[in-house]
């Protein structure tokens, strides 16, 4: 899920948002557990109980099938372009649109939902635990493992963007947080700002020259490209994973804690309880998010490449404007979520998140590489928006059929073996 601005080359994307506090549950969203055993109470308030059944609110899958919409959009120019175009604006005409639309709504916007879900499933995964009495410590290493592997097959296999590497690595460094408070965890997120910041300002001198490293005359010198076979394309992405993960980890690596933290803050506190303190706050500054939000990310997406102190002032606002427009978006998603009934195979795709991430990049290599359709490079910006939103929705209808039929997708399956420790021996 690389998600590298579009624009200047110190854009760089850190795609999740928001949280609150846990009263009473809604019957409306949960389903009530059999039998009437003993509540357990996890750290500060919330019950085990309460916390397994958050896994179920329907509103999470939403929020999960439209962040994948949104991840595709921000990742497929990456997968169809050489690594400066989809880096930088086009000069003028739709696909400076296009682009501008993508870098402008999209960009570091629905990764940082992605990454609040994961802190909010793992309080659920604790929770869950707690209530059958079993420690989840060991389980929860094997499943980063699991995470790791296929983070690391994806990335050379795949797509040298993924984020699954990432997550497995964050998602150790949040452990040592899940019996934090709410309050401490909101501020661990808060402290991840200027970090973030930091981050960006460390990286960006070097931007300019990893574009330039990628120029699509490449594959005439006898570089691999990725619209070569699958092995021509395989070898690019061996040689391009080191450094683009790199990327990731200073540029996605500390909002996408942040949200983790923020996530296990909004499981802690019932955030999606229709009926919270938090849904209720987050309601009444959606509009401010929402305008204050647009205007700062398009200031951000138009701002000048140069050394210049506008250029300079972008890059810092970065890490606070997304976060704002995520939470916009996260309101207006939560809204439609209460308003309209989704096909179910589109709600399993959000139930199976993980299978429906991995075919994106498994569908896009068989439209852009030398071995499917061979359109690398063939399509710009403007006709890739629309595409992106097709081959999002193909592997969503996919991973939806597949869990219809056979309870879940294949990926989670696996994981879940690994995580439980099936593929021992």
């Amino acid at each position: 899920m690389a998600e590298w601005s579009k624009a200047p080359a110190w854009k760089v994307g850190i795609r999740g948002n928001s949280y609150r506090g846990f009263e009473s549950l809604s019957l409306r969203h949960f389903r009530t557990e059999r039998g009437t055993g003993t509540t357990l109470l996890s750290p500060h308030g919330a019950s085990a109980r309460d916390c397994t059944a958050a896994a179920r609110v329907a509103s999470v899958d939403t929020i999960r099938m439209a962040a994948l919409l949104g991840i595709c959009v921000v990742n497929l120019p990456f997968m169809g372009l050489p690594t400066e175009q989809a880096m930088f604006l086009p000069e003028a005409g739709p696909d400076r649109l296009a682009a501008l639309t993508v870098a402008w709504m999209f960009q570091s916007r629905f990764f940082l939902l992605f990454s609040l879900l994961f802190g909010w499933g793992l309080q659920v995964q604790l929770a869950s635990a707690a209530r059958r009495g079993v420690a989840y410590g060991a389980s929860y290493a094997r499943r980063l493992a699991g995470l790791a592997l296929m983070g690391v097959l994806h990335g050379l296999l795949v797509f040298t963007g993924d984020i699954l590497l990432l997550y497995a690595l964050l998602g150790a460094l949040i452990w040592p947080l899940r019996q934090s408070s709410p309050r401490t965890l909101v501020r661990w997120a808060l402290a991840m700002v200027p970090v973030a910041m930091l981050a960006l300002l460390v990286v960006a001198p070097y931007l300019d020259q990893y574009a330039d490293a990628s120029l699509p005359e490449a594959s005439l010198s006898g570089m691999p490209s990725l619209g070569g076979s699958y092995v021509e394309a395989t070898r690019a992405r061996w040689a391009d994973w080191p450094g683009t993960f790199a990327m990731l980890v200073l540029f996605q690596g500390p909002m996408a804690f942040g949200c983790f933290a923020l996530g296990l803050a909004a499981a802690k506190t019932g955030f999606f309880n229709a009926e919270s303190t938090g849904r209720r706050r987050l309601a009444r500054w959606a509009p401010w998010c929402l305008i204050v939000g647009l205007a700062a990310n398009l200031a951000i997406a138009l701002a000048p490449t140069d050394e210049s102190l506008a250029a300079m002032l972008g890059l810092l606002a970065l890490p606070v404007a997304a976060p704002v427009l995520s939470a916009a978006w996260l309101y207006l998603i939560l809204w439609l979520d209460d308003h309209l009934r989704l096909p179910r195979v589109l709600v399993l795709a959000g139930r199976n998140s993980l299978t429906a991430y991995l075919l994106q990049g498994i569908i896009a290599g068989a439209l852009f590489g030398a071995y499917g359709a061979g359109l690398f490079g063939k399509i710009g910006q403007a006709g890739l928006l629309p595409l992106s939103l097709g081959v999002a929705l193909a592997a969503m209808l996919a991973t939806g059929a597949i869990a219809q039929r056979w309870g879940r997708g294949p990926f989670e399956h696996v994981l879940r073996m690994i995580t439980r420790g099936r593929l021992r021996g």
